[in-house]
């Protein structure tokens, strides 16, 4: 069996964890740890050893696509949060409402009307 459950009896042989990367080695027949949410990968190492490269191919042959969706989406966050501060500032009143805004609006000096 290739693909084992945390829990389960298992025979000897390397597993890999696949959510954390851990490696268990059963040097006899024996229980996997973990529940059953774990899932065990049989694999030798010489396999995951040449898994490596291939892997390593594929990232570096990916990765112009990757670094452009990564701009791409960090100028959309920005570009909509520019957005929505805009808008909000132009809908909000300007009004606070712990202050109490009693004092009037200001007037200019009065001039003396009186004839010379």
């Amino acid at each position: 069996m290739l693909v084992c459950k945390g829990g389960q009896k298992a025979g000897k042989g390397t597993y890999w964890d696949i959510r954390n990367g851990i490696r268990i080695d059963l040097s006899q027949e024996g229980v996997l740890p973990g529940g059953s949410a774990s899932t065990y990968l049989r694999m030798s190492s010489g396999v995951l050893l040449l898994a490596g490269p291939v892997i390593g191919l594929l990232y570096a042959a990916l990765f112009p696509f990757i670094s452009l969706a990564v701009v791409l989406m960090a100028a959309g966050r920005k570009a909509a949060g520019s957005i929505v501060s805009l808008i909000a500032k132009n809908i909000s009143f300007h009004w606070i409402p712990k202050n109490a805004y009693l004092t009037g609006k200001k007037k200019g000096k009065k001039e003396n009307s009186t004839p010379k």
